[in-house]
């Protein structure tokens, strides 16, 4: 359930969002060559997300959206051996647990799972209660990583990032917690990354953004793992392909 070098799949704009160009089956194609390349580099688990469907909804995304993913997220389970996780943005961790349900997703990521946030798509609350429940009736073996102070948001005045670590593993329930940078593709605090670690030290800890070939050793000195996608990337950059090249110096700086 926890594999530690996750490589990101980053959908192209579906069905229905702004950017859409009439062209699933391409979508679809690029995704599994993706999924793909990054197993072939030896990375032991994937974590596939609309990344293409900007502007994002702050929550429930449209059915078309969950259909899209579920039949990429099937192609993609189809062609690959490695665990894999689905991540619905902006924060539909319903849908993400349902797409899980029925293509055999090991885990999913929720951006906001406990407390609030404040980001580019408003004020956004987590549903911990909803998605627990919802595992448990559903029956799934499915993990839940949740972001704390997730990227792309502002959290509430006055919380540290330790209380809502503790917070979203001991109350949210979550099965990993995840600390990025402030945007994609940036690093985290190195300080940040080591007072969630102190806070909660039962937690499988993973890096949800700005592994590099040039810091990854250092960061898994306190991480249990990496989420990894710009780093991997056609000249880094993040809705490019995977560079087979880059992917396989990643994997061997992180070993």
């Amino acid at each position: 359930m926890f594999p530690r070098l996750i490589g990101m799949v980053h959908l192209g704009a579906l069905p229905g969002a702004p950017g859409y160009r009439d062209d699933f089956d391409s979508i679809v194609g690029a995704a599994v060559k993706d999924a793909q390349t990054l197993e072939a580099a030896g990375f032991n688990g994937l974590m596939i997300e609309n990344y293409g469907d900007v502007p994002f909804f702050a929550e429930r995304v449209p059915s078309v959206t969950v259909a899209s993913m579920t039949a990429a997220v099937s192609e993609i389970a189809r062609a690959v051996t490695i665990p894999f996780g689905v991540n619905v943005l902006r924060n539909d961790g319903e849908s993400a647990l349902a797409i899980a349900a029925v293509t055999g997703a090991s885990y999913i990521r929720v951006n906001v799972l406990s407390g609030s946030m404040q980001t580019d798509q408003g004020l956004i609350t987590g549903h911990a209660a909803e998605i627990a429940r919802m595992r448990r009736n559903l029956g799934l073996e499915v993990g839940i990583f949740a972001d704390v102070f997730v990227k792309h948001a502002v959290p509430p005045p006055g919380l540290s990032i330790t209380q809502a670590a503790a917070d979203t593993w001991e109350r949210g329930l979550a099965d990993a917690l995840i600390v990025s940078g402030a945007g994609t593709g940036e690093e985290p605090d190195v300080g940040d990354l080591r007072r969630v670690h102190v806070a909660v030290p039962d937690a499988q800890l993973l890096v949800g953004s700005g592994s590099r070939i040039d810091n990854v050793a250092g960061l898994l000195e306190t991480a249990t793992g990496v989420i990894a996608g710009t780093a991997l990337k056609r000249d880094h950059v993040t809705t490019a392909p995977v560079d087979p090249e880059q992917a396989r110096a990643f994997v061997e700086a992180a070993s």
